[in-house]
């Protein structure tokens, strides 16, 4: 073969190959794109899985929390509605004659009204987490009856002196329905059913001779009769007074949520003229005893030595019986800069210095001469700061429990920093020992507030959790602003949580804070420095002594509304100026909690005992999931 012909077939043959390079990239091509597609299909129709299923789980556990919150306030409402102090024998829940309680209806209209429109669980509901799913659910049907039963197998309705507690069931129905997705609007919804009952007993706990005055929501002690009358609205807590209820036509008229009591054996209805009768109505006014009423009752003693607080901060103990001395006085108090107390003007702590160890010796802290008084929190649980000023001089002490082995008390004045190892405790043997404060001034408390901005704005609370004080002022006490603690231990409003109405203990929001104010000699004076007209004082508020004339009185400006979270205990009624006046018992000053070395008494409560609720036991007899396609 010629190199020609040769050549000419190698030509041949490339020439009937030639384009299959480019047949099979676009069959690669063909093949990567169809499996492209495939895998977006697939990927979709995940997502599409995944988003119905996360939706319709979403909605699940937003139903089914939506029950365990429902049944909860239901509970709340239930066991909140007991009052501080109840009558032996009678049922401290109202019930009617065939033993069911009365309240169920109330109660369960609360957590309906609460509950009836969607409910935001997460996302963008309020104290939610910002990149959470959004669920919500709405309560659509529910129902709640209760029944009582006395520890003996009683009727409830029927009077019982040997009858010691009462059990109470409550059966109960909830549906919700939860749902999940952007703007609830996804069509994945659940439906849930709950049947069930709860059941807890109260039981009366004898009422103690020795009674502290922070456990009664008003105490007044001289009110003769027909000499002015009681301002209207609802009063709650525990009232008396070594007088006479008078009381006046208005609109608004009078309710009392617990058990009322006076010395005098008629109530006075302040009409033209002025009338004195033991029946609860004189036809026109009709003030509502919701817990009953005592006419004729024994006077309450009042407190006979005014020198306890003044010693406690001396000792922690506060039961001295007379006035320190001088000598004392001398040998217990030193300033910051270790100088003994002498009686001039000064901030003055009991603490020792031995072998070069110093120790925090008594109660608290004690201020010669005119003060101001700013209350803050600490940085710490249970840690409290006390800025008081005396002129030109600011002394800020700071105590705080947390810091190992015994708590620390920091004093800073003129720039000098002192630390002190130790901090005020109750010291008294027959009570637990524990940090409590006793802020005394020998003299007048200029102004008492929370803290505050330069126009006098509250800025903040004024008492910490776990911060138990007492403020004494030996003369007036000004209160300038806001005084509140950092949790509210009880609700302000009967729609601030559902079920419970106003003054009802708030179920984890006792954290042991506590603030008492008080004088034996003096007015506690309101002279409000704030802009906005309001204020809030959280605190029992004593003006009381033994022949004393002490009251709570404005000194200032109008107040628009003042709220106190305690309770008012004061020798005689003067004009507060206030266009609306609210007072929230603080219920746990009903038994043996109180403010550190508040003035007490000791009184004999005949058939009055407080009834102590055990912990609710919840049993659910049927749960439906009622959603029919997932």
């Amino acid at each position: 073969m010629t190199a020609t012909n040769q050549i000419s077939k190698i030509r041949g043959r490339r020439s009937r190959q030639s384009g299959v390079a480019l047949i099979t990239t676009l069959l690669l091509l063909l093949l990567m794109t169809a499996l492209s597609l495939a895998m977006v299909i697939s990927v979709r129709s995940d997502l599409l899985v995944n988003g119905y299923y996360r939706n319709t789980r979403g909605a699940f556990y937003a139903a089914d929390s939506g029950i365990n919150i429902s049944r909860q306030a239901m509970i709340n409402g239930v066991v909140g509605s007991l009052p501080a102090v109840g009558a032996a024998g009678v049922s401290p829940l109202a019930v009617d004659a065939l033993s069911n309680v009365t309240i169920s209806p109330a109660v369960l209209t609360a957590v309906q009204t609460s509950y009836s429109g969607n409910t935001s669980l997460t996302g963008s509901g309020k104290g939610n987490a910002a990149n959470s799913w959004p669920e919500a659910f709405q309560l659509t049907g529910s129902t709640l009856a209760g029944t009582c039963v006395g520890d003996d197998g009683s009727n409830c309705s029927v009077f019982s002196a040997a009858r010691k507690a009462y059990n109470y069931t409550f059966n109960y129905a909830l549906t919700t329905v939860g749902s999940s997705g952007a703007q609830y609007g996804s069509s994945q919804k659940t439906t849930l059913t709950e049947n069930g009952s709860f059941k807890f007993s109260a039981t009366f706990v004898p009422a103690v001779a020795n009674a502290n005055f922070a456990g009664w929501g008003m105490f007044i002690d001289q009110f003769p009769p027909c000499s002015g009358t009681l301002v209207q609205g609802t009063i709650t807590g525990p009232v008396f007074t070594n007088g006479a209820w008078t009381f006046g036509t208005g609109s608004t008229g009078y309710t009392f949520t617990d058990p009322v009591g006076s010395v005098s054996p008629t109530f006075a209805y302040q009409l033209s003229p002025c009338a004195q009768t033991a029946a609860p109505t004189d036809g026109t006014i009709a003030p509502k005893f919701l817990a009953g009423y005592n006419l004729g009752a024994p006077k309450v003693p009042l407190p006979t030595d005014s020198f306890n607080q003044k010693t406690a901060v001396l000792d922690g103990i506060g039961k001295g019986g007379s006035n320190p001395t001088a000598a004392q006085m001398a040998a217990a108090l030193k300033n910051a800069g270790g100088n003994a107390y002498s009686g001039s003007t000064g901030v003055y702590l009991p603490y020792s210095t031995t072998g070069g160890v110093t120790t925090f010796n008594g109660g608290g802290i004690y201020v010669e001469g005119d003060a101001a008084v700013v209350l803050s929190p600490g940085a710490a649980v249970g840690a409290e700061t006390y800025t008081i000023t005396q002129g030109s001089t600011t002394t800020t002490i700071t105590t705080d429990p947390t810091v190992a082995p015994n708590g620390q008390t920091t004093v800073v004045v003129g720039g000098k920093t002192t630390i002190i190892p130790g901090v005020p405790m109750q010291n008294d043997p027959l009570l637990p020992h524990v940090p409590q404060t006793m802020l005394y001034v020998n003299g007048n408390i200029t102004a008492l507030s929370g803290p505050h901005d330069s126009k006098g704005a509250s800025t903040g609370p004024a008492v910490n959790d776990g911060a138990a004080v007492t403020v004494t002022g030996s003369n007036n006490v000004t209160i300038t602003g806001d005084i509140k603690y950092k949790t509210e231990p009880v609700t302000m409003s009967a729609t601030q949580i559902a079920g419970l109405g106003n003054d009802a203990l708030i179920p984890g929001n006792d954290k042991g804070q506590a603030l008492g104010i008080f004088t034996a000699n003096g007015n506690v004076q309101l002279a409000n420095g704030q802009a906005s007209g309001n204020l809030e004082i959280d605190a029992s508020v004593a003006t009381l002594s033994n022949g004393g004339s002490g009251g709570i009185v404005n000194t200032g400006s109008a107040i628009t509304n003042l709220n106190i979270v305690g309770g008012r205990i004061q020798n005689t009624i003067q004009n507060i100026n206030a266009s609306t006046r609210n007072v929230f018992f603080d219920r746990r000053f009903a038994g043996a909690f109180a403010p550190p070395w508040f003035p007490s008494t000791t009184l004999t409560l005949a058939g009055a005992t407080t009834p102590t609720p055990s912990t609710p036991t919840v049993i659910r007899t049927q749960w439906v999931n009622q959603t029919s396609t997932y």
